[in-house]
């Protein structure tokens, strides 16, 4: 097996050419050497030390001295070892110019190292869920906008490109992506622009960018993307648009809103490809639901007809429970049909269909033509209007079991909101077999969660005292970088059920007040969101504080 010498690389070098990739490869394949091996005679031949892959994984990045981008790009990184010293570590040593570049913006007395250059690209992919692009993209300026074709973001693509709107712009969808963040949030001030992602139903402001023009400049950026009229500024605009983010399409709702600042955009995230991952093999017990629940929701999700109703604000879980329910009863003797919008997640052996307004497919124009195509069990995304609430109606009243949502505070608030639509009660509560009310509540980071004692005050707003919190385990998470400094990480479901029972079927045809109808609901085995949210508190799953801020104080 020959080493390397001075013919060997002279030999690579008229194979390669003048590619530096291509030549360490050729070099490599030449001396037959294994790359542990390869790193060591190269870095004899340069008189460098070497640094191995087990031996980077010891050391932090140093990307605040050579950024991310850049790393990428030039296959060059700085890192810290454990005493603090910076250390440069490159691949390929016959680049004079890198090394020119490398030392002029590093500090003085930073010390090479030789990698092997597939150890430094693995080491970087690694990295990347660390960075945040916004960072470097915030500091740039204006530029105009160019016609839009379908994005494929990645830190290298928003390094190369030349225009700091469109770098902004799509660094803040990057972020977004990596982050598992629902809604990106474009926000103009008098000074600017705030970008904000909303992560596990919370807004957390990322950065800012100065300057009037700029801010006019990325909201024109996104309208251009979703097809908009970027000459429009005084009317609300709706759209949507694709990105490529590592090879998956994504999907992403525009709204655009006029304020007294200029105009603000929200982008709802819609990314069917992690939610294909997140859903395989998929069952309510990844919810979080306690085990009572879970099985009056099996229950009733096994029911020959009637309906099931989900409740609750957007983004508190209902289409993820709903999907949960179709693939746990999806066992390939029943023709089950979804009408929604959008289609999330595309569940195999059942069809779904998307909500089309514009030309003429609504929720309940789709929800007739479903009936004539022989379902067993049906979908409605969402119920907005009295023709599909009556139309999902007759369906569970003739032989089909309907699984929707509908907007409501809980599961009594439901019946308010159906009356008010004038739906005949009898014939609600005659296709109804129950209502499920649900929450995603924040739960504790375990990498920094401790012990805390809540002051009194916290507890009496809390509508608790110290008697009856005596065998509560309070923790509270202080932040770490495992959760971005929020102290929680994940969320977990809460609900509560409604199961019609004759009692209840009575009083609400007969309109009684709610007072009697929770009465009758908690002596059939309701138990309050409330209390299923002090359950994971007591238990040190969550604070007082995150239950205070998603239910209401009994």
């Amino acid at each position: 097996m020959p080493d390397i010498t001075h013919q060997l690389i002279s030999d690579a070098r008229a194979q390669a050419g003048k590619d530096g990739t291509r030549l360490i490869a050729s070099l490599q394949q030449m001396s037959g050497l294994e790359n542990a091996a390869f790193v060591e005679q190269l870095a004899t031949q340069f008189h460098y030390p070497t640094l191995s892959m087990m031996q980077m994984h010891t050391m932090q990045p140093a990307f605040e001295v050579l950024s991310y981008q850049d790393a990428v790009k030039r296959g060059c990184m700085a890192v810290q070892d454990t005493e603090g010293n910076t250390l440069l570590l490159l691949a390929d040593p016959f680049d004079q110019g890198l090394r020119a570049w490398a030392q002029g913006i590093a500090p003085k007395q930073t010390a090479w190292r030789l990698v092997h250059h597939t150890d430094l690209a693995a080491y970087l992919a690694q990295q990347e869920h660390l960075v945040r692009a916004v960072d470097d993209a915030l500091l740039g300026s204006s530029s105009e906008s160019g016609n839009v074709e379908q994005q494929d973001i990645s830190l290298l693509s928003i390094s190369e490109d030349g225009s700091p709107v469109v770098k902004l712009v799509n660094s803040a969808l990057f972020d977004a992506l990596k982050a598992g963040a629902s809604d990106i949030h474009l926000e103009c001030t008098p000074t600017g622009l705030v970008i904000k992602n909303r992560i596990d139903g919370v807004l957390n402001k990322i950065g800012e960018v100065r300057g009037h023009e700029t801010a006019e400049q990325a909201i024109s950026r996104i309208k251009v993307m979703a097809e908009l009229d970027i000459a429009e500024h005084r009317i609300p605009q709706d759209g949507r648009f694709k990105a490529v983010l590592e090879g998956r399409e994504v999907d992403f709702r525009v709204s655009i809103m006029p304020s007294i600042f200029g105009e603000d955009a929200v982008l709802r995230i819609l990314d069917k490809k992690a939610l294909s991952d997140e859903l395989k093999g998929f069952t309510l017990d990844s919810l979080g639901f306690e085990a009572g629940v879970k099985k009056e929701i099996r229950r009733l999700a096994n029911e020959p007809y009637g309906m099931l109703l989900m409740t609750g604000p957007t983004g508190s879980g209902k289409t993820t429970t709903l999907y949960a329910i179709l693939s746990e009863i999806n066992k390939g003797r029943d023709k089950i049909i979804t009408i929604e919008d959008p289609v999330e997640y595309q569940l195999p052996g059942i069809l779904q269909i998307p909500v089309n307004e514009k030309k003429g497919l609504t929720f309940a124009r789709g929800l007739r033509s479903i009936l004539r195509h022989d379902p067993d069990k049906i979908m409605v995304g969402e119920i907005r209007d009295a023709e599909t609430a009556h139309i999902a109606i007759q369906s569970a009243l003739t032989g089909h079991l309907v699984f929707t949502s509908v907007h409501a505070n809980n599961v009594f608030d439901v019946m308010s909101r159906f009356m008010h639509m004038e739906v005949d009660p009898y014939s609600f509560v005659s296709a109804l077999n129950g209502v499920l009310a649900q929450r995603l509540v924040r739960i504790n980071c375990v990498h920094c969660s401790e012990a805390y004692v809540p002051d009194d005050e916290e507890l009496s707003d809390s509508g608790l005292n110290r008697k009856a919190t005596r065998n509560y385990k309070f923790i509270k998470g202080k932040g770490c970088g495992q959760c971005r400094g929020t102290g929680f990480a994940g969320r977990r479901a809460i609900a509560e059920i409604l199961l019609l029972n004759d009692k209840l079927r009575g009083l609400i045809t007969s309109r009684a007040p709610v007072e009697l109808v929770k009465e009758a609901a908690k002596q059939n085995g309701t138990r309050l969101l409330r209390e299923a949210a002090l359950d994971l508190v007591e238990q040190g799953i969550t604070t007082l504080e995150e239950i205070n801020h998603v239910t209401f104080v009994a």
